[in-house]
């Protein structure tokens, strides 16, 4: 028996929407380990906090935030999943209880993109003859294989890239100068929102530049921000 194939103009060169799903984890907890771990360390130094103090922490926020970014993900994407079945258990449903309807439901949905209304008929019976549900849940539903993001990745990806993102900006507070703290920090975090930025748009086939400059500025801006009040409670407090 022979087996069907689908030809790809460009075998090799696969599309970047299949890695939507876990890029878009690792690169949300990458860029909040960077921010948020870095955007603290300021913080807390620019209070006047002594180095011991800073590295404490931002040791507890690097670890607060990658089991939070975990949950969160995990809930996140779990939750879409839930929807995403009740969705498809509702269609299954209509299947079986309104065939007719919901093959001119699919003919509609065919006609609307550009088909006659006689070719959109005849190629929402072949599909439906081929996979109804299948038909129904790619173009109606708007759901596909690439779409699916499994949680337990999800929540993996997000914590593992908040992990080892977040010691970025954490290890050059260890061997920095007490009074160098703060500056040391903004430069090893800019670096590495930088390298997050190119890295990120190489791997989803994006302008880099666009990409680099969105997280370089929000991330300035978050520690800025962060440095402004630790630096305001910081007289207060004295």
């Amino acid at each position: 028996m022979s087996r069907h194939t689908h030809p790809e103009a460009h075998p090799d060169d696969p599309h970047f929407i299949s890695r939507s799903g876990w890029l878009r984890a690792a690169v949300l907890g990458a860029n909040d380990g960077i921010v948020s771990t870095s955007s603290l360390i300021v913080g807390v130094s620019a209070a006047g906090t002594d180095q011991h103090g800073v590295l404490l922490a931002g040791l507890a926020g690097l670890t607060a935030g990658a089991m939070s970014m975990a949950a969160g993900e995990y809930v996140s994407v779990s939750s879409q999943s839930d929807t995403e079945r009740a969705d498809i258990r509702r269609e299954a449903a209509a299947l079986r209880n309104n065939p007719h309807i919901e093959l001119q439901e699919l003919a509609s949905i065919y006609e609307g993109r550009g088909l006659a209304p006689e070719t959109a008929l005849l190629v929402a019976r072949e599909l439906t003859d081929h996979d109804a549900l299948g038909a129904h849940i790619r173009d109606e539903l708007g759901l596909s294989e690439v779409h699916v993001t499994n949680p337990l990745q999800a929540a993996f990806a997000s914590a593992a890239t908040f992990s080892v993102a977040g010691a970025l900006p954490l290890l050059p507070a260890l061997v920095a100068p007490s009074d160098q703290i703060v500056p040391v920090v903004l430069i090893a975090t800019l670096v590495a929102l930088t390298v997050l930025g190119a890295t990120g748009a190489a791997a989803g086939g994006a302008p880099i530049g666009r990409a680099v400059l969105r997280v370089v500025t929000w991330g300035a801006f978050a520690m800025a921000v962060t440095a402004v009040i630790g630096r305001l409670f910081g007289v207060m407090i004295g």
